[in-house]
Order: C-alpha cells, then sequence, then structure tokens
C-alpha cells in the first residue's frame, strides 16, 4: 500500500483544516512590529503546511525543504529577531499540525506513523534554516568588522595626518628649548628648578613620540635593535621618574630575577614601561597611603616576564577588556592611545600584554622573547 493509501484519510482532514491551522498558528506565533518581513510570515507558514502534506504522499526531496529553509532564515537576519522566536514558531506549527493528525480518525499505526514523517520534515526544515542563519549571520558581523577596522584606520590615518603637523610646528622649539636647559644647566648647576623644566620636558617629548607610534608605518622604516638588558633598562626608568615617585610618596619596590636580556628598540621598551610606571603613578596619585608600585621580572621557559603593579584602584572587568584599544582613557585629559601604542610596540618585538586586576593589586604583565 503506498503513502497516498495509508495517509489518505489524513490529507484529506489536512486539506480540509489548511485555514483552521493557518489562523490557530498565526494567533499564537511571537512575532515583533518591527519585523520588517512580517507580511511573509504567514506565507511562509502555509509553504511549510503544503510541505508537510507533500511529506505524507513522498512527493518532496530535502533539497525543496532546504530550498524554504534558506528562504526564511535569509528573512529572519534581514528582520535582525533572535532566531529562538523562530525555532518557538517552527515547533509550534508542529504541535498544531500533529494536533490535527489526530482528530483525523486514522488509524493508530498510520498516526504514529504520519507522525514520524512531519516531525522528520519539520526536524529537516529547522535544521537547515537555524544552520543557514547561523552562516548568514556569521558573515554580517564579518562584515560589521571589517568596516569597524576601515573605520579605525581611517581614524589612525586623520590622526596621522595631525600628529605630522603636530610634531613639524612643535618639535623644533621643543628641541631648542630643551638644548638652553642643558647650556643653562652647565652653566648655572646649581640654579633652582631646572631639574624640575628638564624633566617636564623629556615628559612632554615622550608624549609627542607617542602620537608619531599611533601613525608609523610598520614596514616604513624598521628601527635598530640591539641587545637590551631588562634589569637594567627598567632601574634607568624609575630613576627617570624619581621627582614624581618622591612628588606623591610612593614606595616603588623592585625585584629582579637573573640577567635576562632581549634583542629590541631600546627606544621604544623604554616608552612602553615608562608609559605603564606613569600610568601607576596616576592610578594611586588620590590614594591615601601607603601608595606602591611593584617592578618585577622574571623568566619562564624562552620568555622574560616583566609585571609592573600597583595598590590604586581595581579595574573593572568591562574596562579592563579594552584599555588596550585606540582612543579609550578614563583620563580626563587623556588621549586613549598610550596602552594601544605600548601594544603595538610589545606585538611588533613578538611579545604580548595583558592586565589582571583585583582589590589589592593592578598588574601589567609583558612577555618578551629571552636572548638565550
Amino acid at each position: 500500500m503506498n503513502s497516498v493509501s495509508i495517509y489518505h484519510d489524513i490529507l484529506q482532514f489536512l486539506n480540509r483544516s489548511e485555514a483552521d491551522f493557518l489562523e490557530e498558528w498565526w494567533q499564537s506565533i511571537t512575532l515583533h512590529q518591527n519585523d520588517i518581513h512580517k507580511d511573509k510570515v504567514k506565507e511562509n507558514g502555509l509553504q511549510m503546511y503544503l510541505l508537510t502534506k507533500s511529506s505524507l504522499q513522498n512527493l518532496i526531496t530535502e533539497e525543496e525543504i532546504m530550498l524554504l529553509a534558506y528562504k526564511v532564515a535569509k528573512e529572519r537576519v534581514e528582520a535582525n529577531v533572535n532566531i529562538s522566536d523562530f525555532v518557538h514558531n517552527v515547533n509550534l506549527g508542529r504541535s498544531i499540525v500533529t494536533r490535527h493528525i489526530f482528530l483525523s480518525g486514522s488509524k493508530p499505526e498510520h498516526l504514529h506513523a504520519a507522525i514520524d514523517v512531519v516531525n522528520k520534515t519539520f526536524d529537516l526544515f529547522c535544521y537547515h534554516a537555524v544552520k543557514k542563519y547561523s552562516v548568514l549571520k556569521e558573515l554580517e558581523i564579518e562584515e560589521k568588522n571589517i568596516l569597524l577596522n576601515e573605520t579605525h584606520k581611517v581614524k589612525l590615518t586623520l590622526l596621522g595626518q595631525m600628529s605630522s603637523s603636530f610634531v613639524h610646528e612643535f618639535r623644533n622649539p621643543l628641541t631648542a628649548v630643551i638644548g638652553f636647559i642643558k647650556l643653562l644647566k652647565t652653566d648655572y648647576p646649581n640654579l633652582k628648578y631646572l631639574d624640575i623644566i628638564d624633566h617636564e620636558l623629556d615628559q612632554l617629548k615622550f608624549r609627542i613620540t607617542q602620537f608619531l607610534h599611533t601613525s608609523k608605518n610598520e614596514g616604513a622604516q624598521e628601527q635598530r635593535k640591539e641587545v637590551v638588558a631588562i634589569r637594567q633598562l627598567l632601574e634607568e626608568i624609575i630613576k627617570f621618574l624619581y621627582p614624581s615617585i618622591v612628588d606623591i610618596d610612593v614606595n616603588v619596590i623592585t625585584s629582579f630575577g637573573q640577567e635576562a636580556k632581549t634583542v629590541a628598540n631600546k627606544n621604544e621598551l623604554k616608552q612602553v614601561f615608562l608609559n605603564i610606571l606613569m600610568n601607576s603613578i596616576d592610578a594611586i596619585t588620590k590614594k591615601e597611603k601607603p601608595r606602591e608600585i611593584y617592578v618585577e621580572t622574571f623568566t619562564e621557559g624562552n620568555y622574560v616576564i616583566i609585571e609592573i603593579s600597583n595598590n590604586g584602584p581595581i579595574i573593572p572587568d568591562e574596562t579592563r577588556e579594552i584599555i588596550f584599544e585606540p582612543f579609550y582613557t578614563t583620563k580626563e585629559l587623556g588621549t586613549g592611545i598610550g596602552l594601544f601604542v605600548c601594544r603595538k610596540i610589545i606585538e611588533k618585538h613578538r611579545g604580548d600584554i595583558s592586565c589582571r586586576s583585583n582589590e589589592e593589586l593592578t598588574t601589567f604583565v609583558i612577555r618578551l622573547p629571552l636572548l638565550v
């Protein structure tokens, strides 16, 4: 006996119940007012009902089910609705069709066989629709990321143009001022405040360099690399920051492991360590004493690890995840490029930088290839 004969009573009943099914399903489904394809949803429900009847007659292929599934998935992506609503509506239709089949008065063995066919049809439809929906969503997200990256590149290009103009207008007089300060220190070594002026001018020069790094083409000019002793470099920077450390009464605690060296551009590494230490000082400026900064180095496999910690306020998880992104800052007068530049420099040196933070300490962890 063929499937049409087995399901004759069921098919006849489903033909008579088509309008009732559609109305019951339509009144029960989840449908958003802003759905740009809501006018197509009822028609899709009818097509699924017709596919179900064709399945009972063995007149449908999986490819035909896929065609409808792909069409609906595309519409759901364009409507920007939650996939769970779609699955709910599909299973609601399945339940109504199943109930109608039981009302057909067909033989029990025919009822169970028919429901197996219906479930298989709905399962295939739901599987292909959700799979296609996921693929389309991933493509949509990828396109958005490409757009965001392009926007980011435009911002950096504009910043590069601003930086170039700023440097040409400012660097020459700044260099002249720094030079005359050094002459004054030579001629008048006991003149008050020259050390402070010299220190502040060096920090201003450092900030200008930060802007340059955000716009620099990575492969445009390979800067000279050399063997850098990590401990020696950190000690030089701590000494350089001594006026700021004394000014807010910070206790700097160092713990240097075995002598570790890496091959790097010394000035760039200096900029990274200096930036993080200055950020640490800023973080604990308004904190009650004791104000503490910890600088620790040790080796781990083929890497030298540098950890710079402070006992300032905790950095929330949601902030910590984006602090290395460009233009993000929590400082009132911040540029949001310092940590971004640090990450670029460290990654260029085949290392990585991360941050962890709790109620006791905020720690920046830098890993660099160890020269062995």
